[in-house]
């Protein structure tokens, strides 16, 4: 990869002068499955990160992970979730499933996410912890799926398991393209490296699969249950509520994709990992795909404070080619 291939997504504007730049990559897909129109390298391996969570939990319901009852749970384990009571009661709940409790999580120990509640937990002698962790919902879920099939659960996170060898299998097919490269996630589990164009394709494929099928699911919990797949306060949540047959899963790194029932979908890289731009290119690739709601009005730039005060925005700055 050359640093040079890049382009400019976003930038940020105080008080009238530009004050510093995102550079990135965008691959966005027509509802026919179609290219239309890419930005940077979004033809070369990158690690989507928790981006994969939605394809992971469809593999996991192909293999009978059993929470048809409760989609909200199906929607936690596709999470990157904030830490709040609701997620750290249904990560419990999903372990009671199969008889283990907490201590059986082997994900990296953690505080919640979310500022408020952060505060709290901390405040009431809560320490890190992988149940707090924000991947707890994921490999909850890896767990009950391994019990499920009398699978070992000590090493659920090998990639040589037949867990992990299947996630992987899934991940790549629904991209329509091999997974390039394995390595190991924030949270210790096997990741797995594609193009944004096959991040694209892997949402495409989810949202059109038909109803019924662990991958339409998925896309129906996290469509239900955003909040659960996120947080009360997250701007996925607020993204996924506000733009009706949508569903998107954002990833460390400045990583976020979304998809729409019709077949239409985008996935975001931002180079230098800052999180801030993702949702405002997203947003400026959904409205060039033709999609239109209030909640892009308000999720479109990010204020910059001074004093605590609004002096600037980071916004969009893209002028994608046609491919």
């Amino acid at each position: 990869m050359h640093a040079g291939d890049a382009v400019l997504v976003a930038e940020v504007v105080r008080s009238g002068l530009v004050e510093s730049r995102h550079h990135g990559s965008v691959a966005a897909l027509a509802a026919d499955g179609s290219v239309a129109f890419t930005a940077g390298r979004a033809d070369e391996p990158m690690y989507p990160r928790s981006s994969n969570k939605p394809a992971q939990a469809a593999a996991m319901l192909r293999l009978g992970l059993p929470l048809d009852d409760a989609p909200e749970l199906l929607a936690l384990a596709a999470a990157s979730h904030s830490g709040e009571p609701i997620h750290l009661d249904g990560v419990r709940r999903i372990l009671a499933l199969g008889d283990l409790d907490e201590s059986a999580l082997r994900n990296t120990p953690g505080f919640p996410i979310d500022h408020d509640t952060m505060v709290d937990y901390v405040r009431k002698g809560g320490e890190p912890s992988s149940l707090a962790a924000d991947c707890s919902g994921k490999h909850a879920a890896m767990l009950l799926t391994c019990v499920v099939n009398s699978w070992p659960v000590e090493d659920y996170l090998d990639p040589a398991h037949p867990l992990q060898a299947a996630i992987h299998d899934t991940v790549g097919s629904l991209a329509g393209a091999p997974v390039a490269h394995t390595g190991v996630d924030g949270c210790g589990a096997p990741l797995f490296a594609l193009p944004l164009t096959g991040l694209a394709r892997l949402f495409r494929s989810l949202a059109l699969a038909p109803p019924g099928t662990p991958e339409r699911r998925v896309v129906d919990a996290i469509q239900a249950h955003p909040e659960h797949t996120s947080g009360t306060t997250r701007d996925e949540a607020r993204l996924i509520r506000g733009v009706p047959g949508l569903f998107a899963k954002a990833g460390a790194e400045a990583v976020l994709a979304a998809a729409l029932d019709d077949g239409r979908a985008v996935a975001v890289k931002i180079d230098d990992g800052g999180a801030r731009a993702r949702m405002p290119v997203l947003v400026a690739a959904l409205r060039r795909l033709g999609v239109e709601a209030p909640v892009l009005d308000a999720l479109s730039d990010t204020p910059v404070l001074g004093g605590g005060h609004p002096v600037g925005t980071l916004r969009p700055a893209v002028d994608w080619p046609e491919r």
